[in-house]
Formats: C-alpha cells, structure tokens, sequence
C-alpha cells in the first residue's frame, strides 16, 4: 500500500460520518479591458465539465474533462508551496482575503506593498454567463489579452523595444489605476455585492444542482505586478454565502486562487480546471472535506494520479469532448479500498471472493463483498461443507459480536429493534390470542420471540435482525385453527407437528448445501415481500388511528356556553327490581339480603358510573355519553412521534452541534421520540389507548 493510501484510509476510514454534501464547483478567470479588470466565468462543473462556448454567449454540452499531467504536476506543487488554510471561519469575502494575504506575508510570500494591489484585483465584480459583456464581448477580451501577452520570443531589436515599452505603459496605467481606487474615497474597493442578485436568484440552472450543495470557487488571472505566483487553498469552517461571486445562490466551502505573472495564461487556467476537475471528484472531495493539513491534500492528488490514465500525444485530438457514459459507475468502489470498517475485515481476511455466505464457497476460506454474496455461492458438494465452512470463517469473530455490541451505534441499533420486536410481538400476540381462543395470545408470541430470537442470534450470521410474527402468520395461523376446529383435531398438537416438520426441512436444507439455489433468485422476491409486510404495518396503524375516531368521537356539539346544562345524574332502579338483582348477586355471593339492604340505603347521587350501572341504576343526562377527545390526543401524539423521529434522523446532516452529537442524535431517534411523548402522555394522564404489557408469566 503507497503511502497516500494509507494516509487516505486514515481520514476516510471513519464510515460513520454523514455524507459530504455535492459540489457546484465554478472557474473564473481574470480578464483585462483597458484599465479595468473583472471577473468572467469561464467553466461550471456538478459531475462533469462545461465551458463557456468561444464567443461567450451559450455554454458547452457537459463533458468528461480531460487534463494534462503537467497540470496535475503544477497543481500538486501550488499546493506543496502556497497557502492552505483549513477550517477558517469566514463570514464575507474581504475578510476572507485579509485572512489569506496575512497569511502570505507571514510566511514571507508575499511582499506587503502588495496587499493592497491584490485585494484590488480579487475583490473585483463577477460577470456570470446570465450576464452580457459591459463594453464588449469575450472574444474581443481575449484577443486583446492575447495580443499584449503572447508575443514572439524572437523578435528584432526595435519590435522588442516597442514591445517593453508597452509593457511598461501597461505597468503604469495599472499603477495609476490602483493609486487612484486606492486614496478615493468615494468608491468602495470591494465591488462584489455581499447578497445575492436578481440574476443569480433567477437562474434555472439552481434546479440542477442539488438542495444541501456547496460551492467550491477556483480563480485564476494573471497580473503584471507578481514576480511568482500567488496560490492559496481555503476550506471554510462553514459554508458561507459569499454574494456575488457564484453564479447561483449556493454557499461557498472551497476557494481556490492563483494569480501570477503575465504570461501563463494557458497554464493558469490549466490548473484551475485542475483542481476543479479534483473538487467534482469523489474520492478527493472527500480528502478535501476531511484533510486535516497540507499533507492529505497532497495524498489525494497522489491517489488520484494512481488512477489516472494517460492518452499518448499525436494519436488522438485533445479538442474531441468525451461525452458522459450513460451509467456512471459508482465510487463506493474507489472508497471502499479506504474504509477500516469493509467486510473483509469484519468478517475474516480481505478482498476474497471466491466464498459465499450459508451453503456454500471455496475452501480458502475468504469472504466476499456483501453485494456479491448472492453471485459468489457455490454448490461444495459435502454433507453439511456449506455450515463447516462457515463455522470455520466464522468462529474467530464470534466473541466480537458480543464486545462490539457495547459501541453507542450497536446499542442505538439493539434499542430499536427491542421496540421492534416487543410491539411487534403485543400486537400480533393479541391478533394472534384473537383469532386461535387464545391458545397463542400475547405471552406465546413474548416467550417463542425471546427463544426463536436467542438461539438465531447466537448461532446465525445476523443478529441485528427482527424475529417476530406477521400479517402471512396471522392468516396461517387462523386457517389452521379453524381448520382443526373444523375436523376435531387437537390444535396445539397440530401446530407442534408443523414446527417440528419445518426444523426438519431447514436442516435438510443446511445439510445439502441448497441455499446456494439463492444465486439463481432475483431482489424481486423478497422485495416483494418486504413491500407486502410494509404495508400490513402501515395500514395496521392508519387502520387502528380510525377506530379510535370511531371510539373515542370528537366532542363537535360541545358549547361551552351551555356548560350550566350538561349533567349526569344515576337513578335508582324501582323498587321491585332490587329483589331480582339481591337474588342474583345473593346467588354469587351467598348472601343476597345483606345486599338488597344496602341498595335500598345506597346514596344513588354520589355513585359513580361504573357502580351505578352495576347495582341496576340507569344514566339521565346530557353528558352521560361525554368521552374526552382521545382519539384526538392518540393523533397527536401518533403522528408527532412519527415527525419528530423523522426529524432527528435528518438532524445527522445539520450544522449544529460536533459531528459525534450529532450522530448520537440521529442513532437514538426512535428511543428519543417514544420516550418523549410516552412522557407527554403521562403528565396529561388520559386514558389513551395503549399496548397492555402482561405482568406474570401465565
């Protein structure tokens, strides 16, 4: 492994970080027209490359951008020897500017009667391509920049002459410009309006760019006052909007400068589209997101050399644009190579692929990546070859999956699925008590989830998975209930068998290797099946959120002016119907006179409603039917749990709080939320309805 990669998987090995957000990344290049100098885009890129067509009026079709080595080159050693500035806090571009020319003079590249003149030239306005040239167009710039810098190195002595006298001309015109804008007072040296435009806030191209993009700035110019270049690479500590300077209203991250002498234009721009091919990149925009110094900016470009192919000169034309393929292929590959935490190295030793997960696989014992296991499996041709095999590949992680199991994400993760499995198992367990007369209720489904559950997580691969029943069970289990009832069979009896009949056919299927039929099976299936019990759930809740409208109605008649009116009063019973209630209870309980005496003493108005019913009284009044809105808070506090942990989840790629906060936030949503309105729930005190835990074993 070269040193940049392992530097590379040093920084990018973490995956539990959130991902970095795209990058609209946007060149401009410095042009000259007389006295005055503006900024004038030139390239755009979001994955792929496109350049203001010559003329300046429309831009390219994207395009696969092609660059020279000698650029990369140049950019790597602009970075070994320029500025970098990394997490700097910036709120507008002259601070900014301030920040990055201190710098400079303080590492001794910068002279300091220059600041000034460099200020003037990089806090000049920007011409985006929405808008048309102020004196003329972009052609005529460029052959006027052309014709003052890319003159012949052979030339006779009076050209020559003529030549530096221009030249100098062109040194005093600018001299007296900067003196000029330097002293008036009435004109501000930034000309770079801190919002955005009109224009910028019309442009459709926004549409294109993702919502959460940042924007990486490059700007390159030459100037004739710099004897070597000035080159500064500035990562901002947050996206800042920086007004004027993109072409769209995207917050800028990166900034990218490199002013130098006359002369290097072709060169300049050269490197500018360098390191902007390098931002789109998604492996570097990932080292440049995280580097913590000059060094790993430098590794990436190594890393990125690694890969680059070269085309040989003289056999193919530079001007030919490289559509893009229609499928791109993915960078997880790429990174994947830089993650401490790959398949590999979880589950035995890296990057083989010849074995399968369950039934089957070579015997160099060496896992697969997780997407290739369904292609990789093969058929071992032994009695049980496929369990020995993964007994073997197994057994030296075993003890891992219980210590890893005290890592914040795995307990986020146990969490969940325990509330998972438990709500899951009360409500089937009622289903399931409904439909079978309660031969398997609520307990049933708590005991065979803990047990089925226990022995799968010690013994299988997978044990961050749900184990409980569902809508296909449910049914299964009604059928066949009825179906026994139906022919006189003995249920429990019955189910043992197809318990008992199913264990055998699973171990005939481990014994014969069969799971690798599985490499012949589509997604189809079990997304299929997946999506049907998606459902069963969904509707499970938005079908029990209707009924308890329909239980608990909202009180519409309710007027609260009217309240003198609402009352409920309990009425005695006649007389003669005392002896037929003393009869019954005196039945239970044996001692039915006693009774009747105390009903006939009973103080009827303090009773409350379930003992006034009980004795045989009956309800007068208008409030007698008055349930409060309980449907209305069970909404409330459905549907602000289902919001609230949505809301958590995403809080991950928010901009408050360390990153590691953060992620703890978003892993412990679900916990955070139940928890949450549970507590709502206990300071109203209503009687919403709920899941009823049993509280012995019975």
């Amino acid at each position: 492994v070269s040193p940049a990669a392992e530097r590379l998987r040093y920084i990018l090995g973490e995956d539990d970080e959130p991902p970095n957000p795209t990058l609209f990344t946007e060149m401009d290049t410095l042009q000259h027209d007389g006295e005055e100098m503006e900024w004038k885009e030139s390239a755009r890129w979001i994955k792929f490359e496109e350049k203001v067509e010559e003329g300046g009026e429309r831009w390219s079709k994207p395009h696969v951008s092609t660059l020279s080595l000698h650029s990369l080159f140049e950019l790597r050693t602009c970075l070994q020897t320029g500025t970098v500035l990394l997490d700097l806090d910036g709120y507008s571009l002259p601070q900014i500017i301030d920040d990055v020319i201190d710098k400079q003079i303080e590492d001794g590249l910068l002279k300091p009667e220059l600041r000034e003149k460099i200020s003037y030239v990089l806090l000049r306005k920007h011409r985006h391509q929405t808008k048309k040239p102020i004196h003329r167009s972009l052609a005529d710039i460029g052959k006027s920049v052309s014709s003052n810098t890319s003159r012949s190195p052979i030339r006779s002595p009076a050209t020559g002459a003529a030549f530096h006298r221009s030249t100098e001309d062109l040194r005093m015109r600018q001299s007296a410009s900067y003196g000029r804008l330097r002293h008036a007072q009435s004109r501000s040296m930034n000309d770079i309006s801190d919002t955005p435009s009109t224009d910028q806030l019309k442009n459709k191209f926004i549409k294109k760019i993702p919502k959460d993009a940042e924007a990486s700035n490059v700007l390159v110019g030459e100037v004739e006052f710099l004897e070597k270049p000035f080159v500064a690479f500035v990562r901002l500590l947050q996206a800042t909007m920086l007004g004027g300077v993109t072409e769209v209203p995207v917050p800028t991250r990166f900034l990218f400068i490199l002013l130098g002498p006359a002369g290097k234009a072709k060169s300049y721009n050269e490197i500018g589209r360098a390191i902007a091919t390098l931002m789109v990149d998604d492996l570097f925009s990932d080292v440049a997101y995280k580097a913590r110094d000059r060094e790993d900016l430098i590794a990436g470009i190594d890393e990125f050399l690694d890969e680059v192919i070269v085309l040989p000169p003289g056999e193919w034309d530079p001007n030919i644009r490289i559509e893009p393929p229609k499928k791109v292929p993915s960078a997880e590959k790429r990174k994947s190579v830089f993650s401490l935490n790959e398949v590999g190295q979880m589950n035995g030793t890296a990057g083989g692929a010849g074995a399968g997960g369950g039934g089957g696989g070579s015997d160099d014992g060496e896992m697969p990546e997780v997407h290739e296991i369904g292609e990789e499996l093969t058929w071992t041709g032994r009695f049980c070859g496929g369990l020995y095999l993964d007994i073997k590949r197994k057994l030296p992680w075993f003890p891992s999956d219980f210590y890893e199991g005290f890592h914040i994400q795995s307990i986020s993760a146990i969490l969940f699925i325990y509330l998972g499995c438990i709500t899951n198992a009360i409500t089937f367990g009622g289903l399931l008590g409904d439909a079978t007369e309660n031969y398997q209720g609520v307990m049933e489904s708590f005991l065979g989830t803990a047990m089925a559950g226990s022995m799968f997580c010690l013994f299988a691969g997978q044990p961050l998975i749900i184990l409980s029943s569902t809508g296909p069970i449910l049914i299964f289990e009604k059928l066949l209930f009825d179906f026994s009832k139906g022919n006189g069979i003995d249920y429990m009896e019955f189910r043992l068998w197809i318990g008992l009949h199913s264990a055998l056919q699973c171990l005939i299927l481990v014994a014969t290797d069969a799971s690798f039929i599985i490499k012949y099976i589509t997604r189809f299936t079990e997304e299929g099946f997946s999506t049907l019990i998606s459902f069963i759930f969904i509707y499970d809740a938005i079908k029990k959120m209707i009924g308890a409208f329909k239980y608990y109605p909202i009180n519409s008649d309710f007027k609260p002016d009217y309240v003198t009116m609402y009352k409920c009063e309990c009425i005695a019973p006649d007389p003669g119907e005392y002896i037929s209630f003393s009869a019954l209870d005196g039945e239970d309980e044996g001692n039915g006179e006693y009774n009747a005496i105390n009903l006939t003493a009973l103080d009827w108005t303090q009773l409350s409603k379930k003992e006034c019913l009980k004795y045989g009284g009956s309800l007068v009044g208008k409030s007698c039917k008055f349930v409060p809105d309980l449907a209305l808070m069970s909404f409330i506090l459905f549907f602000g749990t289902y919001s609230m942990t949505l809301t958590l989840k995403k809080f991950k790629f928010s901009r408050y709080f360390p990153t590691k906060v953060r992620a703890f936030i978003a892993d412990f949503s679900n916990v955070f939320s139940i928890l949450f309105f549970c507590g709502v729930d206990a300071c109203f005190g209503l009687d919403t309805p709920k899941l009823h835990i049993p509280s012995i074993i019975k």
